[in-house]
């Protein structure tokens, strides 16, 4: 299977679903770099129902950490169809995050939700710790 197209059509979904759009060739390159072999891009995966639907994803990478000797991980995104909500798939897709995580030697992986994403929080609440750490960036 083509991968590119599902894989695009869940991202634009994960996308507006925080309110966003990004240009042609952000996609172009985002793909290229999931494909590519550079260690400081980022990978990703694709959730699959048995019939072989696409029904999330997560992209994912390691970087240096000033605190740490070791690489951690940042789970940059997550998405699973509205319809697989509720079934497993966004913890299915962590999971294999930190499968991949402990195989680096990563000793933690983080990531970043909205304040309103109400539904994955109850997730997250279970299968990770919240913070106490507010994000700011330059505007």
């Amino acid at each position: 299977m083509d991968d590119e197209p599902v894989w695009r059509a869940l991202w634009t979904a994960y996308l507006a679903f925080y309110e966003t759009t990004v240009p042609d060739a952000v996609y172009r390159s985002t793909f290229a770099r999931l494909l590519g072999d550079d260690p400081r891009d980022f990978n990703g995966l694709l959730a699959e129902t048995a019939d072989g639907t696409a029904v999330g994803l997560t992209h994912y990478l390691f970087h240096r950490h000033a605190w740490r000797i070791e690489e951690v991980c940042y789970l940059q995104d997550l998405y699973a169809t509205p319809e697989s909500r509720g079934t497993g798939v966004g913890r299915a897709l962590i999971e294999a995050v930190y499968d991949r995580a402990d195989a680096a030697g990563a000793p933690t992986v983080y990531w970043l939700t909205q304040d309103f994403n109400a539904t994955a929080r109850q997730l997250y609440d279970r299968i990770g710790s919240v913070t106490p750490f507010i994000k700011y960036q330059r505007s």
